[in-house]
């Protein structure tokens, strides 16, 4: 007798909120933002979907619970680390996590609930910048534009060709195209991106590209700091 209720706790593990919103990030990881709905959530949990609603208040709330959920797995150096090798290590770890979870870029900016994790990641993130000397203005410009680079390139970076072969198809397909002699700008940018390395597993590495900007935006904002100072 004993056994089997055991059986039956491990079979009908209690509901939380925590493992409510761990079984939405795996659908989400899976399927996409878009397939992950109540019914969809209660099926994965195998519970009825009106459960659910005695932990979360409606899809919304799931929707915020991810994102505090992704925003955790971003990776913040030391508080007393410069600021800009603090940019540039947020900036590498927040491009891993969002490469991980494609899905987030669409919801992570439409929160309208604040929480205390998107709060204390916010100030942990202005609070390496104002200690690096930035003004109020410079600090909030420089926010707002490193995550605009980081989430941009990253949801390029999804949608780009991953493997050199494809790069090569694509380009000899696109060649096809373009009268001779016309649009030479894009030939010769073509001819550039069809010798660009490759990792040694053979895919793209758009490693040096989001290197190369990261680090544009930071001379920028470093220059700009320093001359606001003067």
């Amino acid at each position: 007798m004993a056994a089997r209720k055991k059986a039956v706790s491990r079979k009908h593990k209690p509901l939380s909120i925590d493992r409510i919103l761990h079984a939405a990030l795996a659908l989400a990881d899976k399927d996409g933002i878009e397939a992950l709905s109540m019914r969809t959530l209660a099926a994965k949990l195998n519970v009825e979907a009106m459960s659910l609603y005695k932990h979360v208040a409606n899809k919304e709330a799931v929707f915020d619970g991810l994102v505090d959920l992704v925003i955790a797995e971003i990776e913040l150096p030391p508080e007393q680390t410069p600021w800009r090798e603090a940019m540039h290590s947020r900036a590498i770890s927040a491009r891993r996590v969002i490469f991980k979870h494609p899905w987030i870029a669409p919801i992570f900016e439409s929160r309208r609930n604040p929480s205390t994790v998107r709060m204390a990641y916010a100030n942990a993130v202005l609070g390496f910048l104002r200690r690096g000397g930035l003004s109020v203005e410079q600090s909030y410009r420089a926010f707002v534009l490193l995550d605009s680079f980081i989430f941009g390139f990253v949801t390029q970076e999804l949608n780009w060709v991953q493997t050199a072969h494809e790069r090569k198809m694509i380009i000899a397909a696109v060649h096809d195209f373009i009268p001779a002699g016309s649009h030479p700008h894009l030939v010769e940018i073509m001819a550039h991106v069809a010798k660009m390395p490759t990792n040694p597993t053979g895919d793209s590495d758009y490693d040096a590209e989001f290197f190369f900007g990261l680090n544009l935006l930071l001379d920028a904002i470093e220059k700009t700091a320093a001359r606001d100072r003067s």
